[in-house]
């Protein structure tokens, strides 16, 4: 059986070699290990693992952002400047905006005890 770190390098090197972007996608590319034992030895927590993971899918993202630009189709071209514009861009293209501001005030309250028993007597 191959140690922890072992299990945790090779999973690097499939990662970034078959661009994965999910970790339920690794088991497909990777068959030294189960599902189920990758989550007992908590390699899912392994920073290397979330990191290859992570600079995929900003590859992804830019690669998809870059082709959304470039495209003549305009849904994309808009899709791509929603994403990138700030939020007074994306307001002004709105069809539908509704700005909210929730107010909360916390306020005293007093509680008012009320004695049915004027007497002190404890037994009625």
């Amino acid at each position: 059986m191959k140690p922890k770190e072992q299990h945790e390098s090779e999973i690097t090197e499939v990662i970034v070699k078959h661009k994965i972007m999910c970790i339920d996608h690794i088991f497909a590319h990777y068959t030294g290990i189960k599902a189920s034992q990758f989550y007992n030895l908590e390699l899912q927590k392994s920073e290397s693992i979330k990191d290859a993971i992570d600079t995929n899918k900003s590859k992804g993202a830019s690669y998809l952002l870059n082709k959304f630009i470039a495209s003549d189709n305009p849904t994309l071209q808009i899709s791509a400047f929603k994403i990138i514009c700030t939020d007074e861009q994306r307001k002004k293209l709105s069809m539908q905006f509704i700005e909210s501001e929730n107010k909360h005030e916390v306020k005293e309250f007093t509680v008012k005890v009320i004695d049915n028993n004027p007497d002190g007597d404890t037994n009625q």
